[in-house]
């Protein structure tokens, strides 16, 4: 007989990246709130820091009626300082946000009982390894006071925590709550990141690599440490592609018992004429920007390709795109100009003054402002690893040029002063995207890309590259994805490959385009929460019954 599978009545979900969007996981969780609120409702809380404290956060909506009674014994018997109010995203989940200040003075305690109950070594901390434990402590308390003052030993209970960052707080639990089930997920390894950030190769010798010798060699100790001993004590450890457990099994010397592949929510998808006017409006924005910087006027026929994400110059495949860009401006088969943006925040001064001026009189221009390659001054103009490269390659966005380069350095917030346009406002305008990842756990991007039509180029190297591959009758970017094998060594070869599938998808007609426009949208669709929730629904059942196990030995 097949027992029935666990499922938890109340789940706890902590990450730095609650109301709080700084990458990634911020989408995997924002997204996938929606789905687990219609399954748990208000049984459903996620627990972030409070950083935002005394600031306006646009993500966060503070309530005085939520969990009244609780939240007064937190603050009056056990000096735990929340705010409760609602997530501003689809579903409004209940968030609890974390002062986690007061744990500073306790540090060394925290530490110590953290070494003699785990054996975590926190003697190597530097950087933000302190702030993020202390929050994870705290969280974990938070969720100690709730579960005893609200709820019953017959209610199932499942903790989340996710990253190095909070497994702390899953430890203490562990410790203190045995009833709460827990719940590990890393999305990506803090070595693994590490090795491939500091140009080792990670894949041909990943073999090879020991993840404790390396954590010392890299000045990682107690991030890995703090990262290794949750994997190893939680109820459940998971990561989220087999691309990154193939990491955990080597670096963190333990496989995930279940893998989280990341979806999305597609309501953030304009449809019928909100996507076709929006669609015509970023093209129309990035075609102005490009002649007033440029001075050069793009005709309609110009193919748009662009890359975006953390500013991870090798593990973003930032240097392989523009590599790719370079060889394609000397391509014979190109049969279109290229308009390529490079959509990657970094340090950023301020909007060029002379470019606002430009695109504010709404003139054509046929003249070049100076460095016609960049939307907004930077703090390190001369250190740039994007500009550096473009000089190198010798990239100058001459008007005889098939291939002209921008980089836009700034988040697309909708007020950077240049495009004035939300990220998602403006990637629905390009007709092609490229995220060569070297280094790439999951790759939300490419995901967002075909979610709004735009075929894209990605690797195997990325987790959603390696499940496309995995899909049956696939036809390349014919089908909306184009998945080129990468390797530590073949960056060449991945350069080529860029850019021969440019060349292809130049020389395709407006219907071959728009029917590949089409199953980019229909192969997004498979990736959606509604299709990958099954597996967090593994992992709670696979935890509520390690946790009983615990309970009765």
């Amino acid at each position: 007989m097949i027992n029935e599978a666990l499922a938890p009545d109340y789940i706890f979900e902590a990450s730095w990246e609650v109301c709080n969007k700084v990458g990634g996981i911020y989408t995997v969780l924002s997204t996938r709130a929606n789905t687990l609120e219609k399954g748990f409702h208000d049984r459903l809380f996620f627990i972030g820091p409070d950083v935002w404290k005394g600031k306006e956060n646009p993500l966060f909506i503070e309530s005085d009626d939520l969990c009244v009674a609780w939240k007064k014994h937190a603050q009056d018997d056990e000096q735990l300082f929340v705010r409760i109010g609602r997530w501003n995203i689809p579903g409004n989940p209940i968030v609890i946000l974390v002062d986690f200040q007061p744990f500073f003075a306790q540090k060394n305690s925290i530490y110590t009982e953290m070494w003699n109950h785990y054996q975590v070594d926190s003697l190597h901390a530097y950087g933000d390894y302190d702030e993020a434990s202390m929050f994870s402590y705290a969280a974990g308390k938070v969720v100690e006071s709730f579960y005893r003052y609200n709820l019953t030993e017959t209610d199932k209970v499942v903790y989340q925590a996710h990253e190095w960052m909070t497994g702390m707080g899953a430890l203490y639990l562990q410790a203190k709550v045995p009833e709460i089930a827990t719940i590990f997920t890393t999305h990506a390894t803090s070595i693994g990141r590490s090795i491939a950030g500091n140009n080792k190769p990670l894949y041909d010798y990943l073999f090879a690599y020991n993840g404790d010798q390396m954590a010392g060699e890299l000045n990682m100790q107690s991030k890995h440490s703090i990262e290794k001993q949750t994997a190893h004590h939680v109820d459940c450890f998971t990561t989220v592609s087999e691309i990154t457990n193939n990491e955990c099994k080597t670096l963190l010397d333990k496989p995930a018992d279940v893998v989280l592949m990341n979806g999305f929510d597609d309501d953030f998808v304009p449809k019928g004429s909100t996507f076709t006017g929006k669609r015509k409006r970023a093209k129309a924005s990035m075609f102005h920007v490009a002649n007033c910087l440029l001075g050069i006027e793009m005709d309609n026929d110009t193919l748009i390709v662009g890359t975006s994400g953390r500013y991870e110059f090798k593990n973003k495949g930032i240097d392989v795109f523009l590599e790719s860009l370079k060889r394609l401006n000397s391509d014979k088969n190109l049969q279109k100009k290229v308009l390529a943006f490079v959509n990657v925040p970094a340090w950023i001064k301020e909007p060029r003054i002379d470019l606002q001026e430009r695109i504010k009189s709404k003139e054509k221009y046929n003249t070049a402002l100076e460095n016609p390659f960049i939307t907004h001054w930077l703090n390190n103009m001369n250190e740039d690893k994007v500009l550096g490269m473009l000089k190198y390659l010798g990239m100058e966005n001459r008007p005889e040029d098939k291939v002209k380069v921008i980089f836009v350095p700034c988040y697309l917030d909708g007020k950077d002063g240049i495009f004035n346009k939300q990220y998602y406002d403006l990637i629905l305008g390009e007709d092609l995207s490229i995220y060569p990842s070297y280094y790439e756990p999951w790759g939300y991007t490419p995901l967002e890309s075909v979610a709004f039509k735009v075929p894209t180029i990605t690797t195997d190297l990325a987790g959603f590259g390696l499940w496309v591959d995995g899909l049956k009758d696939r036809n390349g970017i014919r089908d909306g994805v184009e998945v080129l094998h990468r390797s530590d060594y073949n960056y060449s070869e991945v350069a080529d490959g860029i850019k021969n599938t440019v060349s292809t998808f130049s020389a395709m007609t407006d219907e071959d385009i728009e029917a590949i426009r089409q199953r980019a949208g229909e192969l997004a669709e498979l990736a959606l929460w509604k299709h990958f929730i099954k597996y967090y629904y593994e992992a709670y059942d696979f935890a509520l019954r390690c946790a009983k196990k615990r309970q009765l030995n």
